[in-house]
């Protein structure tokens, strides 16, 4: 059993005018394919966390996100991995870790 966790953030940094500073629109397409493809996954401020079973379902959702946003002239993209062997459902057991330290519940 593998765990992959991924953050990363990805938008265009081209824009033709419409969006302005906000790339909201851009993001909301790429939330919604990821969301409709099943796979766990956690939005924050700053980025995305999936939680796929192998590299290759990682990367596959790396893609995905690319495909939304592949007519723009330019999209920038940053990732990160946590890849663990024997464990699952990290996008909650990871906090619940340190809550358990913390002996509370922490904002997430």
């Amino acid at each position: 059993m593998l765990s992959v966790l991924l953050e990363f953030s990805m938008f265009p940094t081209s824009s033709d005018g419409r969006e302005g500073a906000s790339v909201s629109a851009s993001v909301s397409k790429i939330i919604d394919a990821i969301d409709k493809s099943g796979v766990p996954y956690q939005l924050t401020p700053m980025g995305t966390v999936i939680e796929a079973s192998s590299m290759k379902e990682a990367l596959s959702v790396i893609e995905l996100a690319y495909e939304q946003v592949s007519d723009c002239e330019r999209v920038y993209s940053s990732l990160k991995f946590d890849i663990r062997h024997n464990t699952e459902d990290r996008l909650k057991t990871k906090i619940q870790a340190v809550e358990k330290v913390l002996n509370r519940k922490v904002k997430h």
